[in-house]
């Protein structure tokens, strides 16, 4: 068995060493000497209109990489498309990639992916929230194929921390990649609907979570009345909801995580240590910052599956498959 995993995860990480050495900063410079620059412009623009929009793209491109790897499958429409599956109904952000394409098929057509275009606003996305920048490597290609059948391999809010670090696994991601990429809810919001058991009835208890803080409790409770709308949305990181920082692990270490899925990384002790960590609450040298931290389980989770080479395609049109 310890054989059998031994060579599972090293299979993982000669995958992920291919993909990386595959994908290069700076592929376009020849190509499309101003693809990063248009894709940073257009992301700007729109944040400028509506910061919220910078959680959409984050949140499209992990929701990418978790289904066929980041090949852009999630953009692609139709009744049975991962874009249509109830998982990802919630993703917004699509418009800004959709204007960011249709710029670069005027400037160097069918050179830029949609996947890369992905993942480059993902980056700019996190960089304009106050949170770090990164080198993102690229030259994915557009994956042909896009099934809402396949979602089930997304995290999902019920998720235990076992399923969690089962999912993460599978894309050869470890506990420390699951903590610090789920620290992306510093930014953004989720609907009541998502978690409003939590608050009523528990495990069907008929009482709360109990590792909600009491005080925190009362707020929930208050934007989410039992029987309210369940599309009402609230900020996952109570204090800066539109700003990158590390607010989100002092909450989930105070016990104000909003989803259960978040709270749980404090249940357990492996997961609880890489919180404590980002937190604040480990003095020393041990200390790991979380803003050196994200980009690089960003880059590695980027590199999941991704198609190159001949592989897949360029599509003119982010929806729609050449």
């Amino acid at each position: 068995m310890e054989a059998k995993l031994f060579v599972f995860l090293l299979i993982s990480v000669m995958i992920f060493s291919a993909a990386q050495s595959q994908l290069k900063t700076g592929f376009y410079s020849s190509s499309c000497p101003r693809a990063e620059a248009t894709v940073r412009s257009t992301v700007e623009s729109h944040f400028n209109k509506d910061p919220t929009v910078a959680a959409g793209l984050l949140r499209v491109h992990f929701h990418d990489c978790f289904v066929q790897g980041c090949d852009g499958s999630v953009l692609i429409t139709g009744s049975s498309t991962e874009r249509n599956a109830p998982t990802n109904l919630g993703l917004r952000g699509y418009e800004v990639i959709d204007d960011a394409k249709s710029q670069l098929e005027a400037l160097c057509p069918g050179v830029v992916s949609c996947a890369d275009i992905v993942a480059l606003a993902a980056r700019d996305a996190v960089d304009l929230s106050d949170g770090p920048s990164w080198s993102v490597p690229t030259g994915r290609r557009d994956g042909r194929v896009s099934l809402s059948s396949q979602t089930s391999d997304l995290p999902s809010p019920l998720d235990s921390i076992s399923v969690q670090r089962q999912k993460f696994s599978a894309k050869g991601l470890d506990d420390h990649d699951l903590v610090t990429l789920v620290g992306a809810h510093t930014i953004g919001q989720t609907d009541c609907l998502f978690f409003r058991y939590r608050l009523y009835n528990f495990t069907a208890t008929g009482n709360p979570d109990p590792t909600i803080n009491q005080a925190f409790l009362s707020q929930l409770q208050a934007l989410c009345p039992k029987d309210g709308d369940g599309s009402k949305r609230v900020a996952l990181d109570k204090d800066s909801q539109t700003n990158f920082d590390v607010s989100f692990f002092k909450n989930v270490r105070d016990g104000n995580g909003v989803l259960e899925s978040d709270q749980r990384l404090w249940g357990e002790a492996a997961t609880r240590s890489i919180v404590q960590n980002y937190a604040g609450s480990v003095r020393g040298l041990l200390g790991l910052r979380f803003d050196v931290e994200f980009p690089k389980a960003m880059i590695k989770m980027s590199s999941i599956e991704v198609k190159i080479g001949t592989q897949g395609e360029i599509r003119k049109v982010c929806s729609k498959i050449n």
